[in-house]
């Protein structure tokens, strides 16, 4: 599923994108606290007639106001376009986080970008000095209305927030961080060369960079990839710095079970369902060769049952 339409620049948004009822966020994750924003929007959109969209930003405000900050996106804006598609979202709105709009002021951010819904704290303008009950006196002057979705957490007590989600990715608790997205984590990226020293010990690997995504715990996971032709597939994965053959960049490196072709190139997304151990070094390529069958028994034991 698809959204009818990615807009990408805020100077210019043509008459037939305005009149939006909008959510605005980050939504890094679309997590099921988003997903409760968006369906705030959803129903106002539907008691308007109007279109649903969300606007979000690239890179994330984040990244621009701390550039030497450690990686810590949940998804691309690829994954955030599909996961916003089954909540019914129409256009999404995804604008350049640059010098201009870092330096604007929340009323000017207000008059140049149309919204009808906002998270329980969002801030926005030069220095966050914005509010919800900001942008509501804004949206009296200027002809639109702002409804305020409050915080919703599980009814367990679980936290749904971003910052919830990097912490269980960071303490291995994939169960968590999925209950929190509603969905598993999912790594998206390209199947680079690697050094081949897998495959000369019979276990080939697809090795994917992990670019900006947050780093959760580094060992062994087991996975499931989705190939650009649809296909499934169960594997194992180490993901980190691999001490044993130490790496100065951190890689995963998903071995995919009773799998032989050739996916040097291609884009996979790659769920970590669970966490299975922390990085070692090991006595050796025999020693190393045993663990990894371990490993595989223990990934193919958890994803029969999941």
């Amino acid at each position: 599923m698809q959204i009818a339409r990615i807009w990408r620049d805020w100077r210019e948004v043509p008459d037939a994108l305005k009149g939006a009822a909008v959510a605005v966020g980050a939504f890094d994750g679309v997590h099921r606290g988003h997903q409760a924003v968006i369906a705030g929007a959803r129903d106002a959109a539907e008691r308007l007639g109007a279109p649903l969209g969300v606007v979000s930003f690239d890179p994330h405000p984040r990244r621009w106001f701390q550039k030497d900050a450690a990686p810590f996106r949940l998804m691309t804006a690829e994954q955030m376009a599909e996961a916003l598609a089954p909540l019914g979202v129409d256009i999404l709105y995804l604008l350049p986080f640059d010098t201009e709009m870092a330096g604007m002021t929340d009323a000017a951010f207000a008059e140049r970008v149309l919204a009808a819904a906002v998270g329980f704290d969002f801030t926005f303008g030069k220095g966050r000095s914005g509010s919800p009950e900001a942008l509501r006196a804004y949206g009296e002057r200027l002809g639109f209305t702002v409804s305020v979705a409050e915080r919703l957490d599980d009814a367990d007590g679980l936290k749904l927030s971003s910052s919830a989600v990097r912490e269980a990715l960071k303490a291995g608790d994939m169960a968590r961080a999925a209950a929190i997205l509603g969905r598993p984590f999912a790594i998206r990226g390209e199947v680079i060369h690697g050094d081949k020293r897998g495959r000369a010990i019979g276990v080939p690997t697809a090795n994917i960079a992990l670019g900006d995504y947050m780093r959760p715990a580094y060992g062994v996971y087991a996975t499931r990839s989705r190939l650009p032709d649809g296909r499934v597939i169960d594997g194992v994965a180490s993901l980190g710095v691999r001490p044993m053959y130490a790496l100065e960049t951190p890689l995963m490196e998903v071995w995919l079970f009773d799998f032989d072709s050739d996916v040097y190139g291609q884009t996979l997304d790659t769920e970590l369902v669970a966490w299975l151990r922390g990085e070692e070094t090991f006595d050796g390529l025999d020693a190393l060769k045993t663990q990894i069958d371990a490993d595989a028994a223990a990934a193919r034991f958890v994803l029969s049952r999941s």
